[in-house]
């Protein structure tokens, strides 16, 4: 039996920031991303983290992540970003993490280092508290999950 202790709840404000492509989950390549769609699994999340003030952003359109990140960048108390394939090629989007205050966590339905090599690296980690990948949707729970066990 493991013990990782008492996890004690606080209400937090905490947004998921979806990038492109994420809107056709379940029906884009449901071998790699599953077929639920993320407004179902964000029903699930919500009914799973009932003392969290949670919102869900998504867009196709970097200069729209861009905005939303400055926008709640600095009254957040998390942000997990799943940019999509901006992951790897936007430094503009790596730029906008690095300026706000709000703590982000990099999350990632699949496992992008066990992908094409053009996925490999991530522009963004460097500026985000950790990043969670490969593990479905799952991915965003662990991310809120820890958000909930911080004290602060």
């Amino acid at each position: 039996m493991y013990n990782f202790g008492k996890i004690e709840f606080y209400m937090k404000k905490i947004c998921i920031i979806n990038g492109p492509n994420l809107n056709l989950l379940g029906k884009r390549e449901p071998e790699i991303y599953g077929s639920s769609s993320f407004e179902d699994y964000f029903d699930t999340l919500k009914s799973s983290f009932p003392n969290v003030e949670l919102t869900y952003f998504q867009s196709n359109i970097e200069g729209e992540l861009i905005n939303h990140l400055h926008d709640i960048g600095f009254k957040f108390d998390g942000i997990i970003l799943n940019a999509g394939g901006y992951t790897h090629t936007s430094v503009a989007i790596a730029d906008a993490v690095a300026a706000i205050d709000t703590k982000v966590i990099e999350v990632h339905i699949s496992n992008p280092a066990a992908r094409e090599k053009e996925r490999h690296t991530s522009l963004l980690s460097k500026y985000c508290l950790g990043t969670i990948s490969g593990l479905g949707l799952s991915s965003y729970y662990y991310a809120l999950a820890y958000y909930m066990n911080q004290k602060t």
